[in-house]
C-alpha cells in the first residue's frame, strides 16, 4: 500500500454495495469508514421520520443535503479514510481514490428485499423513486448528475463480482496508486 495519508470515497446506489466495501477496506488497511447513508439516516430518526419522509423533506430543505456533504468534506480532512456516500466522489475533489460502484435495478432490488425484509417488487419500487428523488435533488441542489461516472477512477459492476472480488479489484487499486499521481515521466 502506498505510505502516508489516503482519502478514498465510494459511491454507489442503493444496493451496489458499498458499505460492504467500505468495511472490508475499513478493516483491512484501519482506515476510518465516514457512511453519509448513516448520517441521513440518524438525522431522519431524530426528527422522528421514515426514510421515505426524510427523503421527501430533504427535497424542500436543501440544509439537510449541505449538512450531510459539509460533514463528509470534513472527514476528508483526516488521514486514511474511506468516505462512502453518492456524491462522495464529487464533494472530496483531492480524494486519492473515487470509486463507483454499480449493478443493475433488479439485482440490487434483490439485495435491498434481502437486507430490508421486503418484497424485491417493493425494494425496486422504493428504489426507482428515491433514485429519481435524488436525482433531480442533486442537480438542483448542487448541478450534478449522479448518471456523470466522469469523476470516478474506478467504476465496477458489482453484479459480476461477489464482495471478495470487489474487495480484491480495490484493494490492487489501493495497493498500486502511485503516490503523487503519474505524470506520464
Amino acid at each position: 500500500m502506498p505510505k502516508g495519508c489516503l482519502v478514498i470515497t465510494v459511491g454507489g446506489l442503493a444496493g451496489s454495495g458499498t458499505t460492504t466495501l467500505c468495511r472490508n477496506l475499513a478493516k483491512h488497511y484501519g482506515f476510518k469508514h465516514v457512511y453519509a447513508g448513516l448520517i441521513f439516516r440518524q438525522m431522519a430518526k431524530e426528527m422522528g421520520m421514515s426514510l421515505q419522509e426524510f427523503q421527501k423533506y430533504a427535497e424542500m430543505h436543501p440544509e439537510i443535503d449541505r449538512e450531510v456533504d459539509r460533514r463528509q468534506v470534513e472527514a476528508a480532512e483526516e488521514c486514511n479514510v474511506v468516505i462512502e456516500g453518492r456524491l462522495a466522489g464529487w464533494m472530496v475533489k483531492n480524494a486519492d481514490l473515487k470509486i463507483w460502484l454499480d449493478a443493475p435495478i433488479q439485482v440490487r432490488a434483490q439485495r435491498v428485499a434481502k437486507r430490508e425484509g421486503i418484497s424485491v417488487e417493493e425494494a425496486f419500487m422504493q428504489i426507482a423513486e428515491r433514485e429519481m428523488q435524488n436525482r433531480k435533488r442533486y442537480l438542483n441542489l448542487y448541478g450534478i448528475d449522479i448518471n456523470d461516472l466522469s469523476v470516478y477512477d474506478l467504476v465496477i459492476n458489482t453484479a459480476n463480482w461477489g464482495p471478495d472480488g470487489v474487495f480484491a479489484i480495490v484493494k490492487a487499486a489501493i495497493d498500486h496508486l502511485y503516490p503523487d499521481g503519474d505524470t506520464g515521466k
